[in-house]
């Protein structure tokens, strides 16, 4: 049994090193847009069954964002970043429990050992891609803030000047704090994706037939879970972004 931490490298394309987890994340976003794709170009006034399972999903999400937000417009505006996260983050955890995930490949050679490298694995499993999706999360809320309020008036959050030392002091621990969101949310969804395919490859070592299925399922929930917690904190952040500061 062997289980890495590091995303193992299948080969390179003009020096840069593909990995299996990269793979994935491109069979995701390639998924997400054939579907987009097919979707608008299959529009009908009547909806047949796949316009309306699209309809469900759309008007569900912006439901929710609207209720949480209290605001329909401003849910609007977020929903292209805030969909398009979740819709990332769930569609390549449910691919990344799916049979073979993991399991088809081929016997590579590390530090004089052979072991076995796997095709695909998920995307949220390696720490580089939740990191880059934190970069990417965070690097969008605080434009979304620049353009609300100026980049001075952006800034101005967190490096307040006249208004004393104590609130130049809280000023810098909010700044602090954005980075921090950054490692919070990268490692958040690192860890629980990783530790969850940890837990299915030893049960399925140790009991290969039936015992995995409830994990299986749980893994499934768990990659909602994660999808809709890394979506619904960068949507209150979004707001909080946008926010009139009156204190």
């Amino acid at each position: 049994m062997h289980i890495s931490l590091q995303a193992e490298t299948l080969g390179s394309l003009f020096g840069l090193p593909i990995t299996n987890s990269l793979v994935l994340a491109l069979l995701t976003g390639f998924i997400l847009m054939a579907g987009g794709l097919l979707a608008v170009h299959s529009l009908r006034i009547i909806p047949n069954r796949a316009q309306g399972v699209v309809e469900v999903v759309v008007d569900g999400l912006l439901s929710f964002m609207s209720q949480t937000l209290g605001n329909y417009e401003q849910a609007k505006k977020f929903f292209p970043l805030v969909a398009t996260i979740f819709l990332f983050i769930l569609v390549n955890n449910w691919i990344g429990v799916l049979p073979g995930t993991g399991s088809i490949g081929f016997f590579g050679m590390e530090h004089g050992k052979e072991i076995f490298v796997p095709f695909f694995r998920s995307a949220n499993s390696d720490l580089n891609m939740t990191f880059a999706l934190a970069l990417i999360s965070m690097g969008a809320i605080h434009l979304y803030g620049i353009f609300k309020f100026g980049p001075w008036g952006h800034i101005s959050k967190f490096l307040i000047v006249n208004k004393g030392p104590v609130y130049f002091f809280v000023g810098l621990l909010e700044g602090v704090g954005e980075f921090a969101k950054i490692l919070s949310f990268s490692f958040r969804l690192f860890g629980n994706v990783f530790a969850g395919e940890v837990l299915l490859v030893i049960v399925m070592t140790l009991a290969p037939l039936l015992a995995p299925f409830p994990f299986l399922l749980l893994e499934y929930f768990v990659g909602f879970i994660q999808a809709l917690v890394f979506a619904m904190l960068t949507l209150i952040f979004l707001k909080m972004a946008t926010a009139e500061v009156e204190h």
